[in-house]
Order: structure tokens, then C-alpha cells, then sequence
């Protein structure tokens, strides 16, 4: 039997994180809330009914910075929030707009650096 309180003091874990080169998460909300907007710091003073958000994560995190950039050039998005430590990227723009820079995104990174990617989802 082994005795886990002597195992204690000898049993070390490291976690560490690999990124792979890939979009984890694409994701886009219709017409959210104006609480949502607020809860996120995002502008809240636009058209609900034609608006959308766009949240996308990616490894590396700094991939993020190319994504936001790619985002803006493909359509009349709003950068909402950029991380290049944790990968993240939320946008904003009416519906259309959200959707044609997230297939921006997503076409260029697969097809330019050879990432993976994952579907874009809806809500």
C-alpha cells in the first residue's frame, strides 16, 4: 500500500502550456445585449438590432496581433479588445461585417501559416 502522506512532500507537477498553431475558438453573437457590451468595456452606444460580436482565440497569442490587422483591413469591424498574451480578439461591427473579417481571419491563417482552424459558431 502506498502511504500518500509520504508521497506529499516528494510529488511535484508541472503543467505547462504548448501551443500549437491553431484558432481555438471562432465565435460570433448576434444582436447581443447592451449589458453584454458593457460587461465586456465594448462600446454600447451602436445599432443592436444589425449588431455582432466576434470572439476568436488563437495559439500563439501573439498570432492575435496579425489577426486584428487582418480583421480591420477585410471589413469596417471596431477592434473591441487584443491580447498578445492570452490570444484573444473580440470585434464589432454589424452582423455582415463580423462575419466577412472573421473569414478573413480564419482564410489567412490556414491558407498563409498553416494553421488549424476551427468552424466559425453562431448565437
Amino acid at each position: 500500500m502506498i502511504d500518500l502522506n509520504s508521497l506529499e512532500n516528494k510529488m511535484r507537477i508541472i503543467q505547462e502550456s504548448v501551443p500549437g498553431r491553431q484558432i481555438t475558438l471562432a465565435h460570433i453573437i448576434a444582436s447581443p445585449d447592451k449589458v453584454l457590451y458593457e460587461k465586456l468595456g465594448l462600446d454600447p452606444r451602436i445599432d443592436y438590432e444589425k449588431a455582432a460580436i466576434g470572439v476568436t482565440t488563437v495559439t500563439p497569442s501573439e498570432t492575435a496581433i496579425i489577426m486584428a490587422d487582418i480583421a480591420m483591413k477585410a471589413s469596417g469591424i471596431t477592434l473591441g479588445f487584443v491580447d498578445r498574451f492570452s490570444g484573444s480578439l473580440i470585434i464589432t461591427g454589424t452582423f455582415s461585417e463580423v462575419q466577412a473579417a472573421m473569414e478573413a481571419m480564419q482564410d489567412y491563417v490556414q491558407e498563409k501559416l498553416g494553421y488549424s482552424v476551427c468552424p466559425i459558431t453562431k448565437t
